[in-house]
This record gives structure tokens, sequence and C-alpha cells, in this order.
């Protein structure tokens, strides 16, 4: 079901964003709460202006994050860990770690939702892809024993 987001909702949408969620969901959560409005002619009509203004922001927002994704090639962060004797961590690099470090190293604000990765567990060096919309970028994140 098409529906009209009335609030931002985190992990869903933002205010006036126009979205498809199953019909439960929308019936039962987003409806009754008012926190959207079915897509109807007359909905879109209504709100059409909001709408325009929202997907020129949704458009500025993916440029700017595809703009920094070219100041990303050939980066890497350093992420120092308590390991074991062997060398295996106590606890798992996540990407909120990943993203952390990229802020303090480099000052580029990453979102955690553009990264993945394998799980690392062991010192060394792990390539991390970073996605925006078509466009993709391979960075390192070097994990180093404390």
């Amino acid at each position: 079901m098409e529906v009209l987001l009335l609030s931002d909702i985190k992990g869903i949408g933002k205010k006036n964003d126009l979205i498809v969620v199953g019909n439960g969901f929308a019936l039962n959560c987003l409806i009754p709460e008012r926190k959207a409005l079915v897509a109807t002619p007359n909905v879109r009509r209504r709100y059409a202006e909001e709408i325009k203004k929202r997907a020129l922001e949704r458009e500025q927002e993916l440029s700017m994050r595809r703009s920094v994704l070219g100041t990303l090639t050939g980066k890497s962060v350093t992420i120092t860990k308590k390991t074991t004797k062997t060398g295996k961590l106590y606890a798992a690099v996540s990407t909120a770690m990943v993203q952390e470090a990229f802020k303090a190293q480099h000052g580029i604000e990453i979102r955690e939702q553009d990264m993945s990765m394998d799980e690392i567990k062991s010192v060394g060096k792990h390539p991390v892809k970073i996605s925006v919309g078509d466009q993709s970028v391979d960075v390192t994140v070097d994990v180093k024993a404390e």
C-alpha cells in the first residue's frame, strides 16, 4: 500500500515521503497512529507541493553523499583493539566503530547503512565496501593490537 508519511519515522522515511509499505503495517500502525495517509489522488493533489519539496531534498542528500564517496577513494582507517595471544579480537569491529574512525581520522561522515563488510574478528587489513545509490568504493580498515 502506498502511503504519505505525516511525520519522520526512524528506519522508514521522513515527513512527506511517498513510500510503499505492507498493508498490515499501514492499516494497523501508521494510519491509526496518524503517522501516514493512504496516497489517494486527493491526498496527492493536496500535498503536491510538499511531496515535490521532499523529493528535491532527497536528491540533494543523495548527491551530497555521492560527493563524499569520491573523497573516500584510497582512504583507510586504523582501529586499535584488545586481542588474545593468537591475534583474535575479544570483540568484533562493527560498522559503528568504522563510522566513528572515519569521522575522527578524516572528518568524513558515513552512514552505517551505506557500509557493507564481513565481520572483522582478527588483526590485519580488511576491505569495507561503501555504496551510495549505484556507486561504490572500497576502503581499508587496518585493525591493530593494543
